[in-house]
């Protein structure tokens, strides 16, 4: 029997071609916006695979209108959209796309981290506004980034990546992490573990990579802000309820913190009220894994787990847990 897919959003090249040429049925929502919930329940009844996005809700009514369901490929990393412990208890393996938008995403974070340091984006707007009148000695002075401490949060593959390319400013690191990175790790980043609490106090720049979950919303409150140096920069390409955003928001107003890099949202594509209003914010629309390779290896891998699932074979990348 043909085994049947729904795909959720469009995918960029190759698309879904690897399934139609392995004699999978695909039905895809080829627009470019996400399926509303009506649209993904009548998407997965009767189907045998699923290709999620992140804002796609993947919950326990959601999986009891899809019983023929056996893979669930998440295009991302993150995979806080799904209710894995269900999925696996109705025997339906869930799988990401780690590794391969790994290096897209740690140079985005030093995009946003330069940017933000050193008023980029109030730069152009500036520009684009008509309100330069030439250079100036005080104007739009930012933070230096050589010989700074920079502290990462969450030192898996994305947060190692970022921790490489400090090294090309001459940066010391030092990072937290639920369970510390092997020494050998250690010594080839050049990154000394620190209590979170250590790490917010004394870093210059602070950049997030933590997976989200119960423990690390808001991980960034008001008070890890107030015990920031006046003078840091705070980045976010991981998730973006790691920051309570209304706070951020005051400390950023108040000159409690000097700026941010913000890719991920609290309530994504939402904006906590007051934030394009800040000069001292770069916003961006979630581009950590957009570039070319990045976006195209997540569509073979989401492609490839569907394919080994449906054969019986074992998940290439299954999430944890």
């Amino acid at each position: 029997m043909t085994k049947r897919v729904f795909v959720t959003r469009r995918l960029p090249e190759p698309g879904i071609r690897q399934l139609l040429d392995a004699g999978i049925e695909v039905v895809v929502n080829d627009e470019d916006r996400p399926v509303s919930r009506d649209e993904l329940l009548a998407g997965v009844s009767g189907a045998d695979g699923l290709i999620s996005m992140l804002t796609d809700r993947i919950d326990t009514d959601l999986l009891d209108a899809a019983p023929e369901l056996k893979v669930i490929a998440n295009y991302a990393v993150g995979f806080d959209n799904i209710d894995v412990a269900a999925a696996r208890s109705r025997g339906i393996e869930v799988t990401n796309t780690p590794g391969v938008l790994t290096e897209a995403t740690a140079d985005m974070t030093w995009a946003l981290l330069l940017g933000a340091a050193r008023n980029l984006g109030a730069g152009e707007r500036m520009v684009r506004a008509g309100r330069w009148t030439g250079w100036a000695p005080t104007q739009l002075v930012g933070q230096p980034s050589g010989g700074r401490v920079l502290g990462i949060v969450g030192m898996g593959a994305i947060g190692s990546a970022v921790a490489r390319r400090a090294r090309g400013f001459g940066m010391s690191v030092v990072y937290f992490n639920r369970n510390r990175v092997a020494p050998e790790l250690e010594a080839e980043l050049g990154a000394r573990w620190l209590p979170l609490e250590d790490l917010i106090r004394s870093a210059d720049f602070i950049s997030l990579h933590a997976p989200l979950n119960s423990e690390s919303r808001h991980l960034i409150d008001a008070a890890a802000l107030a015990s920031m140096k006046s003078t840091a920069v705070l980045v976010n390409t991981g998730r973006g309820a790691l920051i309570d955003e209304a706070a951020l928001v005051d400390a950023l107003r108040s000159g409690e913190i000097a700026a941010a890099g913000l890719d991920v949202y609290e309530r994504e594509p939402a904006l906590t009220p007051g934030l394009v209003d800040l000069d001292n914010v770069v916003l961006a629309p979630h581009l950590g894994s957009a570039s070319t390779e990045a976006r195209s290896a997540m569509v073979h891998l989401c492609c490839d787990n569907i394919e080994a699932v449906l054969a019986g074979r074992d998940a290439l990348t299954p999430v944890p847990g």
